[in-house]
């Protein structure tokens, strides 16, 4: 009995002594006359227990009955299901078999099957809170996942995703690198979709920032220094009219950082539940399953019904801006070197100021070279290097020539005809006469 029971008990015996009015112990205890007439008829009855609900200690009504749990717990213990969390869990077992519970009755279940452990909460470092933008499409934060996605089931594989600031809806695609053409094929699909962002945030990576090379044991900080061409993504960016926004921190773009640990829970168990094995299998689990429920789930709406992309114009060639670009100088036999290989203008595509110019190489994601200058494109074909000129060898100086021992004649030294090693250490420096010639030769 609570002491809410036994406070209760005390004003109805006293209503039963007529030591206070049935209307005043209902006022006391908050409940209308007429309950205070069932509960002194239940008290004759029943005795004290007539305060205390009849069903305490009773199985509820709607408990669900064991086999149910006994199934969802197996369910839960099969290998596939390893590592789920109750709300996870929860939404499998109602998807996937019918089994209609609550999020809070699946973690019982779990807890005591030892499926799963309650961790405690622990204070972790707090960082300035930032707003998120207003508008779809004023900012996008841009980064990606390196993880064992497919579990040791398939090839290696990387998640690059996009996420809007504004709204958190996704935009992920599962590649095979994270290189700069995969980047490109991600961004170019999305500038197809939505449009031409206001801005993109990402880390400091090479994609995205071009290294400064400094000698060891200097600081990069400090230091006057020329700015840095940019990147093939930077220089894309800014052909597109898309401002660059470097994160000093990885919880600068947390909103991109968690919906990695998100994927790398939620992605990962609904791929092994549907048995991905392969990237094309994964992307269209991505694109089919996943997605809809991120969307629907994890977006919010924007504070602001505008959309900030922007339409694609005729001067923005995808083909061209999403290529590799580098500048070459016109030779003036109007070739130009690049990768190892000498090409050749066309002759027709030759005009004024083009000798000696600085032209655009763009090597495409499609494998073709373009050459422009200016606004024009020129054709240009593989040509046989040119034969390299080996500078001729240096002639070789003559030998010394020494004045033999027997005439006044110069002429190259030879010993085996030259004077013994004595014979040269008595002379002493001396011409050897001829009456010392023959006695030697005695």
């Amino acid at each position: 009995m609570t002491q809410a029971e036994r406070d209760r008990l005390v004003a109805l015996k006293k209503a039963k002594k007529k030591l206070i009015t049935q209307k005043q112990a209902a006022e006391e205890l908050g409940i209308t006359g007429r309950q205070v007439r069932r509960l002194l008829e239940g008290i004759k009855r029943r005795g004290d227990k007539a305060v205390v609900h009849a069903l305490r200690g009773e199985p509820s009504n709607r408990k669900i009955d064991e086999e149910t749990e006994q199934k969802a717990v197996a369910i839960l213990s099969e290998p596939v299901y390893l590592g789920f969390r109750p709300t996870l869990a929860a939404e499998y077992l109602a998807k996937k078999h019918d089994i209609q519970v609550s999020r809070e009755t699946v973690r019982k279940w779990m807890i005591k099957a030892k499926l799963w452990r309650p961790r405690r909460q622990k204070v972790e470092e707090v960082h300035v809170w930032r707003p998120r933008r207003s508008r779809f499409g004023e900012l996008l934060q841009w980064d990606t996942s390196n993880h064992d996605w497919l579990e040791g089931r398939g090839e290696e594989m990387l998640l690059i995703n996009m996420i809007d600031d504004a709204t958190s809806r996704w935009f992920p695609r599962f590649v095979g690198s994270d290189s700069t053409e995969e980047n490109l094929n991600l961004l170019e699909r999305y500038v197809k979709k939505y449009g031409r962002p206001l801005g993109v945030y990402t880390d400091r990576a090479a994609l995205f920032q071009t290294a400064v090379k400094t000698k060891r044991g200097e600081s990069r900080a400090g230091k006057d220094r020329a700015e840095l061409p940019p990147t093939q993504i930077g220089r894309a960016l800014q052909e597109l009219d898309i401002a660059w926004i470097p994160a000093h921190s990885p919880q600068a773009k947390g909103r991109v950082e968690r919906g990695f640990q998100t994927a790398q829970d939620r992605l990962v168990k609904g791929m092994r539940v549907a048995g991905v094995r392969t990237m094309e299998e994964a992307n269209r689990y991505l694109e089919t399953e996943f997605l809809p429920w991120v969307n629907a789930t994890l977006a919010v709406a924007p504070a602001s019904a505008d959309d900030a992309h922007r339409p694609l114009g005729k001067q923005h060639d995808l083909a061209a801006i999403l290529s590799h670009v580098e500048s070459r100088q016109v030779d003036n036999d109007y070739t130009i070197r690049w990768d190892g290989k000498l090409y050749q203008i066309a002759r027709k595509d030759v005009c004024a100021g083009l000798r000696g110019a600085t032209v655009r190489v763009e090597k495409r994601r499609d494998g073709c070279r373009m050459v422009r200058f200016r606004d024009r494109y020129f054709g240009v074909t593989i040509c046989e290097s040119r034969p390299k000129v080996k500078p001729p060898k240096p002639a070789r100086p003559p030998r010394p020539a020494v004045r033999s021992a027997q005439g006044g004649a110069w002429k190259n030294f030879d010993l085996k005809k030259g004077p013994k090693v004595w014979q040269a250490a008595g002379m002493g420096g001396r011409k050897e006469t001829d009456h010392e010639i023959s006695k030697g030769k005695d």
